[in-house]
């Protein structure tokens, strides 16, 4: 299959390889065409690893600034689908600010002080992703990419094997060696169930 193809379909109109060449054009609306095909599951991703819209919404904008500024040097029938190479700078780039954001340790996070349920509900979550970054951060790159993909990003296996460019047998074996380091990092943390975290 050529390289976008799978892009394209009659609803979704031109492939992304056709809306780049336009988007090296100059033309704003091959780009916006572009943005709106592709920002809803990249600011997921980069929502679920960083932990915050506004941190996620800067990901994604620096994000497109890239593609605007690279579109020229885009190869359409290199190795990567644009999607694939999307969702790859993204996950880099949520990855690279969740390791510049400071952690404050957990016994500083401070007490709850609004017990309704929705407040209750959006503090464990904060905490819960506080200690799962703080765990993540112990990891080697490769097993943090897999473990962001695959369980915060909502990225199938087959598709996250494809986005890190490897077999689904060598995915699989790297998330459950991510999975293993995971564990043993929020053990370290004081955190035994696993299941609670992701």
């Amino acid at each position: 299959m050529r390289q976008g193809e799978g892009d394209r379909s009659p609803e979704n109109g031109p492939g992304d390889d056709a809306l780049l060449v336009g988007t090296a054009a100059g033309d704003r609306r091959a780009f916006q065409y572009l943005m709106e095909r592709h920002s809803r599951p990249m600011l997921a991703l980069a929502q679920r690893v960083v932990g915050n819209a506004h941190d996620a919404d800067e990901v994604v904008q620096e994000t497109f600034l890239k593609v605007w500024s690279m579109a020229a040097r885009w190869e359409p029938e290199g190795r990567a689908k644009f999607s694939t190479w999307l969702y790859r700078v993204v996950l880099n780039a949520s990855l690279d600010r969740l390791r510049r954001t400071p952690m404050a340790p957990l016994d500083e996070a401070g007490e709850i002080v609004d017990l309704a349920p929705s407040s209750l509900e959006q503090t464990l979550a904060g905490q819960r992703h506080r200690i799962i970054a703080q765990a993540m951060a112990q990891l080697p790159p490769r097993q943090q990419a897999a473990l962001s993909l695959h369980y915060f990003g909502e990225v199938s296996g087959p598709r996250a094997a494809e986005i890190l460019d490897l077999s689904l047998s060598a995915c699989e074996a790297l998330l459950a060696r991510g999975k293993k380091t995971l564990r043993k990092a929020l053990a370290d943390l004081g955190i035994t169930g696993l299941r609670d975290m992701l």
